[in-house]
Formats: structure tokens, C-alpha cells, sequence
């Protein structure tokens, strides 16, 4: 159901708020500094309930400081359960200033070549002012990242560092939510989940029994899963953890926008931790049984790569939750470009904002669920098959 400002919950309003804020900020593969000052605000407002910090590699560490709530003194505490996002986008970084007007930067992310000529963009500075200019040269042999040259309208003093970012014909529009719902703005990828996953930590760091819900923010996914390898390899959060990864994954016709948030089952590396995704989807299910009109799909999603896999090979517990992404890396009509069907041209991104609010009450209704009645293991429910049916079959013995 498409929600509407008189149906819209004042939770509802502040989670669109954040989503709007987020989706704006320029961030980059290690250069996500305004994204984790937006985030270090959220939760300096909090006060003594929630507790920041760093690991090893800079990524961000969220938890609750409130003590667990258990029923009975003999009952075992929760696995942790860890929501993760990425901070950063596919954007340019200014490595030098060649002259007054020409500037040499790298491309940290995959945006195919085709994007990239006579492209508009639009760097911004320290101090927030935007200076636009367009991209004359490109080296797609360049190491470690793709690197352009692009002439300015106007002379600047730009910093090694400063973020580069797609300029669109319509950007002095954006964020804008349109008539059917849907969010265009800069960078869904990943800065609408990582609102996602602030949101629900609100609204669960308010109900008891889940005090083992947490965040783990990553830097630098865009060119490598670096900062959850990172994470991995110090440890962040505990081996025993959960980890429900947010993403934006590219939307194809079996799996639309406005569906739902999607379980996302692999990704075109992998397949996640199925025990995990398994119950997740059961949770759903069960849900859904007994309310027809709620929205969730259940997919592969291979047109990208997603941190569950890094988690994964790391012997994490992980599974993924994306929504559905329209314009992904900011890329118009990939599959026209690639078929010569049109010429390339970047665009904001953009998703449903009714998926938006379906994730987070995904992850919220998950976390309640997952340690609450006693999910079966498929194991165990292929046993009660064939318990109940392995008779019909000649030499069974059941």
C-alpha cells in the first residue's frame, strides 16, 4: 500500500527525513567523512542509550548500552544481531589540480566507460561549495581506479580528496518523491539502507528483548568489500554474530520496485548463510499468512556483488536485505546502452519509499522473531516428510 501524509506515522515522517538527508550527501570509497558526521549527530541526540565507536579500520560500531532483558535466569542470551550497511557510493576523488580550471581525479566504484563521456559533474569542496565542470579525458587503465581529467566552468582551488559526483539535468530538483512514491536522489546505494538500518535500531533499542540489536557501518565497499574485510579480519563484532546486510540491488522485471524489500538469497559472487536466510524467510511467511497485503520477495539478485558474501567466506552468519534499485551506480537504461539501443547518460537513482518503510519493518519484525518461537530447521521439517510419507516408498523403513 502506497502510504500518504495522513497515514504516515510521525516514526514514518522522521524515517523519510533521514532518508532524504542521507541520500543527498556526497560520500565516497574512503572519503565517507559527512555520511559518519550525520550519523555521529543521529546518535549524540540519543544521549546515554546508544554507544558509537571505531574499529581497526575506521568502520562504525553501533550497540545499545541498556542490560539484556531475560525472562528467566537459566535462559541463554541472543547471538548478536548486527545490521550492516555501507557508507560510501560510486563518486569521483580529486587527486590534483592540473590548473586553475582543469583537474585530475580517480573514479572509486563500477560505472560503466560509456557513462563517462562529456559527462557532467560537480565537485564539492571543504567547505560544501560545488564547483561544476565536465569530463574531457578518461584512462581506464589507470591504477588503482579509472582516472578523468575535466575541464571547470569556473577557476577553484580544489584539495586533494574533495568528492566528485554525476551533475543530472534536473539536479536542482533532488531529492524529490514523485506522485507513485518513488525517491529520486543522488545515492540510494547504500546511504537509503544505512537510514534503514538507523531507523530500526529507533524504534528496537525501545523494546525490550532486544537489546542485542546493533549496527556495524563499513567504509570503502564499493571497490572491494575493504572495509568489511576489514572487519573480519580484526573481529569486529563477535564470531557468534548475526548479520543482515542492507543493500541496493539493481532491479530487474522479476524483481520490481514497489514489491517489497527483497531477502536476497545470493548475489552474483554467492549464496548467502542459508540457515539464517532460511528463517528469515520463514518469520515472513508466517507473517504474511496472516496479513495477504504485505509486501516482501524472496530473490537472487545477480546484477551485483553484496558485503554477505565477504561475510560469508569469513565463516560469518549472513544473509542480505536489499531494496530494489532503480538507475544502479547511477547508470540509465544498462541494458539499452549495452545493446546500442541509446547512448549512455548517467541519472539519480531511485526507489520506492513503501520499500523503504517495508525493510525497516522487516528488520525490526525479524529481530523480535528470530530468538522468539522455535524455528523448525529445514533438516528437521525434511525428516517430518518423510516420516509421514516415506512409507510409499517400497523399501523404506520408517
Amino acid at each position: 500500500m502506497t502510504t500518504t501524509d495522513s497515514t504516515r506515522s510521525k516514526a514514518q515522517l522522521d524515517h523519510e527525513r533521514w532518508l532524504l538527508d542521507l541520500t543527498s550527501l556526497p560520500t565516497a570509497a574512503g572519503r565517507e567523512d559527512r555520511v559518519i558526521a550525520w550519523i555521529e549527530d543521529w546518535v549524540d541526540r540519543r544521549g546515554k542509550h546508544l554507544k558509537l565507536k571505531r574499529d581497526k579500520v575506521g568502520n562504525l560500531l553501533i550497540t545499545q548500552t541498556r542490560k539484556e532483558t531475560r525472562k528467566r535466569a537459566d535462559q541463554k542470551r541472543p547471538k548478536p544481531i548486527y545490521i550492516t550497511a555501507h557508507l560510501d557510493h560510486p563518486a569521483f576523488v580529486v587527486r590534483k589540480m592540473i590548473d586553475e580550471t582543469t583537474v585530475e581525479l580517480e573514479f572509486r566504484g563500477g560505472v560503466h566507460d560509456a557513462y563517462f563521456e562529456n559527462a557532467r559533474i560537480e565537485i564539492i569542496d571543504r567547505a560544501d561549495e560545488s564547483h561544476l565542470g565536465v569530463i574531457e579525458s578518461l584512462d581506464t587503465k589507470a591504477k588503482p581506479f579509472k582516472r578523468i581529467t575535466a575541464r571547470l566552468t569556473r577557476p577553484a582551488e580544489l584539495q586533494k580528496g574533495d568528492i566528485g559526483r554525476w551533475l543530472f539535468e534536473d539536479h536542482q530538483h533532488l531529492p524529490h518523491v514523485d506522485q507513485d512514491n518513488i525517491l529520486h536522489t543522488h545515492a540510494c546505494d547504500d546511504l537509503a539502507a544505512v537510514a534503514a538500518a538507523l531507523a530500526a535500531l529507533d524504534l528496537a533499542r525501545k523494546r525490550k528483548g532486544l537489546e542485542h540489536v546493533g549496527i556495524l557501518f563499513t567504509l570503502a565497499e564499493e571497490v572491494g568489500f575493504v572495509g568489511a574485510i576489514g572487519a573480519c579480519k580484526h573481529k569486529s563484532v563477535p564470531k557468534s554474530s548475526r548479520l543482515i546486510c542492507l543493500e541496493n540491488s539493481r532491479s530487474f522485471t522479476e524483481s520490481p520496485i514497489g514489491a517489497g524489500p527483497i531477502l536476497r538469497v545470493g548475489d552474483r559472487i554467492s549464496v548467502f548463510e542459508p540457515n539464517l536466510t532460511n528463517a528469515i524467510s520463514a518469520i515472513l511467511l508466517e507473517h504474511q499468512k496472516k496479513h495477504a497485503d504485505y509486501r516482501w520477495q524472496r530473490k537472487l539478485m545477480p546484477g551485483g556483488a553484496c558485503e554477505a558474501t565477504a561475510f560469508s567466506s569469513f565463516g560469518y552468519e549472513s544473509t542480505c536485505v536489499c531494496l530494489p534499485l532503480g538507475n544502479y551506480h547511477n547508470m540509465q537504461d544498462i541494458d539499452g546502452v549495452q545493446n546500442g539501443a541509446r547512448p549512455a547518460r548517467v541519472g539519480p537513482e531511485f526507489i520506492s519509499v513503501d520499500d523503504y518503510h517495508g525493510m525497516i519493518d522487516l528488520l525490526v519484525r525479524t529481530a523480535k522473531e528470530l530468538d522468539g518461537k522455535k524455528i523448525k530447521p529445514i533438516r528437521d521439517r525434511m525428516e517430518d516428510i518423510y516420516k509421514k510419507h516415506g512409507r510409499v516408498l517400497k523399501n523404506a523403513s520408517t
